[in-house]
């Protein structure tokens, strides 16, 4: 079962402005999206509901610093990534 993952303008220009600061972290995101696809589920995703003023997201971790916060649609299978970035934003 793959999910569909969603890529909104404002997220590839968090993307970018991320992978500019991160350049080691260019294959570990890279994989990190690859499983999300595959299984948000996966242990190694750590996925997690959010809590506070970010309630209504998820994240799952590229390591122990940097996540990607996103909107899971579960009933169309759809994955809406809304941020990357350090687990302190």
């Amino acid at each position: 079962m793959s999910y569909t993952l969603i890529f909104t303008d404002s997220y590839l220009k968090r993307a970018r402005r991320f992978a500019k600061r991160h350049p080691e972290l260019k294959e570990p995101y890279r994989k990190t999206l690859n499983l999300l696809a595959h299984n948000p589920y996966h242990p190694s995703l750590r996925l997690r509901p959010l809590q506070g003023k970010l309630a209504a997201l998820h994240s799952v971790s590229i390591n122990l610093s940097y996540r990607i916060t996103l909107e899971m649609i579960i009933t169309d299978k759809e994955i809406t990534l809304v941020n990357v970035g350090s687990h302190d934003v």
